[in-house]
């Protein structure tokens, strides 16, 4: 009866004690650029780099990527595409939904050869966001 009485009290405060390991990862943004396309389909060009001091959280826990601007942008992560590198970068992309159910892909890349400078590109069909971004 003791042999099971510390076996359930063992039990107990191993999950008292459990700790939950959360991947989320914090990142500010030091400035953004856009680009756009014009009436005929055509990439025009990247607008002048604005500064810019904003947090921006990937919670895969939540499955989701917030960028705490004015208006806070919420992406809901629909899928994570596998990691891709090459001499030049690293690329974590993610497929998701933003705030008004947009479908949009996300990804994170590490310039390899820019001191490993990081950037975040939000990619809509018609529109181009880059944040440069470094982490906390």
């Amino acid at each position: 009866m003791n042999t099971l009485r510390n076996y359930i009290l063992i039990l107990f405060l191993g999950l008292c004690f459990q700790q939950s390991y959360s991947q989320s990862y914090r990142f500010k943004t030091s400035g953004f650029s856009v680009l756009e396309k014009n009436e005929r389909g055509k990439w025009g060009e990247w607008s002048n780099l604005d500064l810019v001091n904003l947090s921006v959280i990937l919670d895969t826990d939540k499955h989701r990527i917030v960028v705490y601007s004015q208006e806070i942008q919420l992406f809901n992560i629909i899928e994570y595409i596998e990691r891709e590198e090459n001499d030049t970068d690293i690329v974590y992309s993610f497929l998701c939904k933003d705030n008004n159910g947009n479908d949009c892909k996300l990804s994170i890349i590490t310039r390899k050869k820019q001191d490993y400078r990081k950037q975040l590109y939000i990619n809509y069909d018609d529109q181009i966001v880059v944040y440069n971004i470094f982490t906390v």
